[in-house]
């Protein structure tokens, strides 16, 4: 079976700034190219490393994909806890969450779609429903706040409510997130029973 874990992970600075190095690398590939034309050779030039160098930290091109992804989802997941954390109030902190799903998406929407078809392919269920969890408990959070009658699986559905919109229009070539953004707003407040 393929790994997609790191071979070691960075302790050090120089490590850790080499890592990210590739990383990104991958991401930009992921950009101009797709995953299927990507290879590790491809990541170690554009990273300005050795091969020898990137497979020191990484397996195989998955791996570095796979990290790629992590990075990606971690930063929404701090997004998310950034927005939480603030107690903007439940519609600010609404707003902030769209904003925060849009960004995602659109910042790079190359990487976005990129990693949108990869991720199926990477087998890594446990790990996205570790980070949906967490999402969905965040997003449970403002549930609380503007509709305590809600059902308990809200949150949840709001996530895949908003994942749903975001990624379709995406998928169909939308490149205005300003477009995007009524669209959910009416989504959540129409299954919160808001006013929008």
């Amino acid at each position: 079976m393929t790994s997609h874990q790191p071979r070691k992970s960075a302790q050090q600075g120089r490590a850790k700034a080499t890592m990210a190095a590739i990383v990104e690398a991958a991401a930009r590939l992921l950009e101009t190219q797709g995953g299927a034309r990507l290879t590790t050779n491809h990541v170690a030039e554009l990273a300005g490393v050795s091969i020898g160098t990137l497979y020191q930290y990484y397996p195989n091109k998955e791996a570095v994909i796979a990290a790629v992804l992590r990075r990606e989802k971690a930063a929404l997941l701090a997004g998310f806890e950034d927005i939480i954390a603030r107690g903007l109030g439940p519609k600010s902190t609404i707003d902030a969450l769209i904003d925060a799903t849009l960004a995602h998406q659109y910042t790079r929407p190359r990487l976005a779609l990129a990693l949108e078809y990869i991720e199926p392919e990477l087998g890594l269920l446990v790990e996205d429903h570790a980070r949906d969890r967490r999402l969905v408990a965040l997003v449970a959070q403002v549930v609380i706040e503007v509709a305590p009658d809600a059902d308990a699986r809200a949150a949840q559905d709001l996530v895949a409510i908003c994942r749903a919109i975001t990624n379709t229009a995406a998928m169909s070539g939308e490149t205005d997130p300003t477009a995007i953004a009524p669209r959910l707003h009416r989504a959540v407040s129409g299954y919160l029973g808001l006013h929008a």
